[in-house]
């Protein structure tokens, strides 16, 4: 009997920290931070520059990403002429630069968003004003990654665009018949 007992006693715990635990927020670690509307990996992502997923139509459709030819060309994994590595090396740099400067932007604007809750000073034209330029800068983050993403594949020839999406694992590797790229 005493063992029934301590066991509906350790359910009972047992159910009473499951249904606080379904109370706590996902949101609780970030409400000690210094900008709440995002986590930590997304500041450190805008504030890099980095892509964040924002070209994957066109790294999926045969645009390659100036960063990751670079890394396949420095690895040997992927050949490519002189002038076509400086080339991509300055897209990147562009739209790295282009990147940062653009994440500053959202970051500064998600500050003052943050801002105008925390002092409940908004109003709903000021949330629509505020959220549409956040918007219209994440789109403007999304076109700078896609135009490099366009820029690089306009430096690379069609074996080298394969040759990239075989090596990201977008494509089969073809055979090679008789030396030729293209299996002709």
């Amino acid at each position: 009997m005493p063992t029934v007992v301590l066991l509906m006693l350790v359910l009972l715990l047992a159910a009473s920290a499951t249904a606080e635990d379904h109370q706590i927020s996902p949101y609780r670690q970030q409400a000690q931070s210094g900008l709440r509307g995002l986590n930590a990996n997304e500041i450190a992502e805008l504030r890099a520059g980095h892509g964040m997923g924002l070209a994957r139509a066109a790294e999926l459709n045969g645009y390659p990403g100036p960063r990751h030819v670079l890394d396949a060309v420095q690895a040997g994994e992927l050949q490519a002429l002189p002038a076509q590595v400086q080339r991509i090396e300055e897209i990147f740099d562009g739209m790295n630069r282009d990147a940062q400067r653009v994440g500053t932007q959202i970051l500064e604007e998600e500050q003052r968003l943050e801002a105008a809750f925390a002092s409940a000073t908004i109003t709903d034209a000021d949330l629509r004003s505020r959220v549409m330029r956040i918007t219209g800068l994440r789109g403007e983050l999304r076109t700078i990654h896609l135009r490099a993403h366009l820029a690089t594949r306009a430096a690379l020839s069609d074996a080298q665009v394969t040759r990239y999406n075989e090596l990201r694992g977008y494509a089969t590797p073809r055979p090679d018949h008789h030396g030729s790229p293209h299996g002709r």
